[in-house]
């Protein structure tokens, strides 16, 4: 057992970084230093991508032209091909031209026209009132993450940002983490950058194959004689 965001980073070849994961049922901000979960600057944020297909929806549902009735996967569809961070939400919400339409066909023959909604899709990662949360959005969350931290552990860790999840897949996504940590902290003395792996969204299983086959790892295993001496509820004292 090991944490996602600790994972996350192995993939990146790293055991010491922030781990920003944007999933699909929630989403996370975690600390690492040399292997070790820092829990107390750990953040939570409680939208990912089962949220905004449902935002999307909602946004379909209101727009003239309302689709047919729209599935999971065809929402999922949507989102992962067609949807977008923008660099500058509200000045894109203004300028009708930047909204560049895109159009899907569903299996059963109806056409989609996606124009704002395909930016105003992923936008709660970073306005989560646009939900109705009232927490901050996930770079806020960050930043909050990297204050908490000594100074020292703070400047490593803003060398070694790591991006990971299904919904940081978004095109823009990291070049709106980036922007916006870079206004969060502007005193840091130091330009901020993300990594972003094309293979992110699976980044932490990636990481827990390459964690496993490490002989270091071997005390986060329950192995089969514990688990046939204790049974299943062993899982909470082992770990």
């Amino acid at each position: 057992v090991a944490n996602t965001g600790f994972l996350s980073l192995c993939a990146h070849g790293r055991v010491t970084g922030l781990a920003v994961e944007a999933g699909a049922a929630v989403s996370h901000v975690t600390p690492v230093c040399e292997g070790q979960t820092l829990r107390k600057a750990t953040r939570c944020l409680g939208v990912a991508g089962d949220h905004l297909s449902r935002h999307l929806h909602r946004l379909l549902r209101e727009s003239p032209s309302e689709p047919s009735a729209l599935t999971k996967r065809v929402l999922t569809q949507l989102k992962e091909q067609y949807c977008y961070v923008s660099l500058d939400y509200e000045g894109d919400l203004q300028e009708k031209g930047s909204h560049h339409p895109a159009r899907f066909q569903t299996p059963d023959g109806h056409w989609i026209s996606l124009g704002k909604e395909r930016f105003c899709c992923p936008e709660p990662l970073f306005q989560p009132q646009l939900l109705q949360h009232s927490c901050p959005g996930l770079h806020q969350l960050a930043g909050q993450s990297l204050r908490s931290l000594p100074e020292p552990l703070r400047r490593r860790m803003l060398g070694n940002i790591v991006l990971s999840g299904g919904s940081s897949m978004f095109a823009g996504f990291p070049e709106r983490m980036c922007l916006e940590l870079n206004c969060l902290l502007q005193g840091a003395g130091v330009h901020i950058e993300v990594l972003a792996n094309p293979r992110r969204g699976t980044a932490a299983w990636a990481g827990g194959s390459m964690a496993a086959s490490l002989t270091s790892f071997r005390h986060s295993w329950m192995t089969k004689s514990e688990y046939q001496e204790h049974g299943a509820q062993y899982v909470h004292t082992k770990f």
